[in-house]
């Protein structure tokens, strides 16, 4: 849920017949901008400032470039410096407040916006930001107020409405948040996931009978968003609809087993014929999910039998309990900071007496240095660990603990006792203050206490684990 960043001098370059030191020593800062060569851009702007150190502009710009590099402190210094020279500058509070809050400065990022709002009362964008900051102070109605305020003023701004749906559906507020959450395919951030797929065929949201209906489910988003949604095809068949199921390509062998599927077909490859089509994570949607109405069976996925039998085989008979464990996501995904940790952290907080089990793929080589170094994990070949192979493997467990990433979403697919270990605050999906999922029955919630606090919450889930010597989570 990234803040709106604004950019609103615009300058042209004047005749070179007509230009000071600075002025074209400052145009040729903004070319370098725009050419996205930011390195050469920053030497510019501090040109243009020694010949000239009284304007705000370049200030202003210079921050907007380094905040671009990642050099947050210095882009917090050049706002302040814009600021200076100009108090009534909005777009430089607001962009301010775009760092502080990336810096976890959240009650200066408040004050920033606040300032913003009072110099331009219908500036959406700082209204939008303000409420993502809210959000992180767990004040949720204000982030509402502040995102339908925004909305006041720009009606067709996609990522208050988006963002705002994600607030709506964190909060149990489904009747809304489905709604809005349509508007994701005009977000620019979510357009950076994948925009909205361009059809001939309608797009079916619940309207049109579909009985003797070829109906195209197409995934969105990440491995686990197909994997939590992908329930909806067996209600979708229900219906009497012919299903086809396109796929990441990963999830393929695994989905044909998905109840209701006629046909899975790997994305990226060419598709049958059909009628209508839904991106999956619309289905909510079409089919009026509330939290009472969740399809939320034990277990909807189901693993190949012979991939179980060769787990078995070559894990021989269990000594102790076996617990799965996933450390990590996709670093790729905007929120990996905040949901995965690092297995040399979570490895002191192991106790004894379990085999424990590595079930994801993806490492840094900081957690290959980790596992290497502990005797507590066992660790296979990736070959065994596509996601079929995992799945297997799974059945295999009695415990899966994992952080918020795709293995959890399939450990809880495939009904297995799981547990979620979550930041503070989780993912929408996860809601708030609940120990229990309403998308999967079988699946336990652990939350940070404070944010980004691992080490308490392993402490608590580590005793936890000592509780269950006696009682055996499945049989052995």
């Amino acid at each position: 849920m990234p803040a709106s960043f604004r950019n609103p001098f615009k300058r042209t370059a004047a005749p070179a017949s007509q230009t000071s030191g600075f002025d074209a020593t400052y145009a040729e800062a903004l070319s370098a901008a725009a050419a996205h060569d930011l390195e050469r851009a920053v030497r510019l702007y501090d040109e243009a400032i020694a010949c000239d150190s009284s304007k705000a502009e370049p200030y202003y710009k210079r921050a907007n470039a380094l905040k671009d590099l990642g050099r947050l402190e210095a882009a917090l210094a050049s706002y302040g410096q814009a600021i200076e020279r100009n108090c009534d500058c909005g777009f430089a509070y607001c962009n301010r407040g775009v760092v502080q809050h990336q810096l976890g400065m959240l009650t200066e990022a408040l004050a920033s916006y606040e300032r913003a709002t009072a110099i331009d009362p219908a500036d959406a964008f700082s209204h939008h930001n303000r409420a993502l900051v809210l959000q992180d102070c767990f004040r949720w109605n204000e982030a509402l107020e502040c995102y339908d305020r925004a909305l006041a003023i720009d009606a067709g701004y996609a990522e208050a409405h988006y963002n705002r749906a994600l607030t709506q559906l964190l909060l149990g507020d489904f009747e809304r948040g489905w709604r809005g959450y349509e508007w994701r395919w005009k977000s620019a951030h979510r357009l950076s996931i994948g925009a909205a797929r361009d059809f001939e065929q309608p797009l079916w949201l619940g309207g049109p009978n579909i009985t003797g209906k070829r109906l195209l489910l197409h995934s969105e988003g990440g491995l686990g968003d197909t994997i939590q949604f992908s329930r909806y095809a067996t209600l979708c068949a229900r219906l009497g609809a012919t299903v086809l199921l396109e796929v990441q390509p990963p999830l393929v062998e695994l989905l044909t087993r998905l109840d209701g599927v006629t046909e899975v077909i790997p994305r990226g490859s060419a598709l049958p014929a059909f009628d209508y089509h839904s991106p999956l994570m619309s289905l909510p949607l079409a089919f009026k999910t509330t939290l009472e109405t969740i399809p939320a069976r034990e277990a909807y996925l189901k693993c190949d039998p012979a991939r179980v039998a060769q787990w078995r085989s070559l894990l021989g008979e269990p000594q102790c309990l076996r617990i799965g464990i996933a450390w990590g996501g996709n670093p790729s995904n905007p929120n990996d900071r905040r949901r995965s940790l690092r297995l040399a952290d979570w490895i002191p907080h192991l106790p004894g007496g379990f085999h424990y089990f590595r079930l994801q793929r993806q490492m840094t080589e900081a957690d290959e240095a980790a596992l290497d170094s502990s005797e507590s994990i066992f660790s296979f070949d990736d070959e065994l660990l596509d996601f079929p192979g995992t799945a297997a493997l799974c059945e295999c467990m009695d415990l899966v603990v994992s952080v918020d990433t795709s293995l959890a979403h399939l450990s809880g697919a495939l009904g297995r006792p799981t547990w979620v270990l979550l930041s503070h605050p989780a993912d929408w999906r996860w809601m708030l203050e609940r120990d229990d999922c309403p998308w999967y029955p079988t699946v336990e919630l652990r939350r940070q206490r404070s944010t980004g606090d691992w080490d308490e919450l392993l402490r608590r889930v580590a005793t936890d684990l000592r509780g269950l010597v006696p009682h055996p989570l499945s049989p052995a």
